[in-house]
C-alpha cells in the first residue's frame, strides 16, 4: 500500500463541478492499493500517515504530525500509484488491487485515520476527479506500508 502525502495549505477534489472533498491545511494523500495489501498494512500506513512529522515546530524544524499542526486529512484513492513502471514506456498496473479490494481498504484507512483523531475527507472512489491544491513548501513524500 502507498501514500504520497503532500503537505497542503488547502485541497479540495471536485467532481462534475461539484466539491466533494475539502480541506484548509493539512495533508492531501493519494492512496494506492495493490494486490498484495492487507488490514495490517492499511492499519500500519494509517498510523504512519497521521504521526508523520512533516509540519514545522516554533524552530522551523518538520516535527509536528498533521493532528499537532491542528490539519485535516483528504484522502483520494489513486489507482495508478500501484503501476509498475521499472520497464518500458507504458505502466503495468498487474501490481494493483482489484477494485473490491481497494475499496474496502480505502474506506478502511479513512476510517483508520478517523480513528486516530484525524478529521478526513474524501474523494469518492472510482470516479473521475479534479483534484486542486495549493502545496505548502512544496513538501511531498512517498510512504509505504512495507
Amino acid at each position: 500500500m502507498k501514500a504520497l502525502i503532500q503537505r497542503v495549505s488547502s485541497a479540495k477534489v471536485e467532481i462534475e463541478h461539484t466539491t466533494v472533498g475539502a480541506i484548509e491545511q493539512g495533508l492531501l494523500v493519494l492512496l494506492g492499493v495493490e494486490a498484495t495489501d492487507n488490514a495490517a498494512d492499511v492499519q500500519k500506513l494509517a498510523e504512519k500517515v497521521c504521526r508523520y512529522r512533516v509540519f514545522s515546530d516554533e524552530q522551523g524544524k518538520m516535527n509536528l504530525n498533521v493532528q499537532q499542526a491542528g490539519g485535516a486529512l483528504l484522502v483520494v484513492s489513486q489507482f495508478t500509484l500501484a503501476a509498475d513502471t521499472r520497464s518500458g514506456l507504458r505502466p503495468s498496473f498487474t501490481p494493483a488491487g482489484s477494485p473490491q479490494l481497494a475499496e474496502q481498504h480505502y474506506q478502511a484507512f479513512c476510517q483508520a485515520c478517523q480513528t486516530l483523531g484525524l478529521k478526513v475527507a474524501r474523494g469518492r472512489f472510482g470516479a473521475n476527479m479534479q483534484v486542486s491544491l495549493v502545496n505548502d513548501g512544496p513538501v511531498t513524500f512517498l510512504l509505504e506500508s512495507r
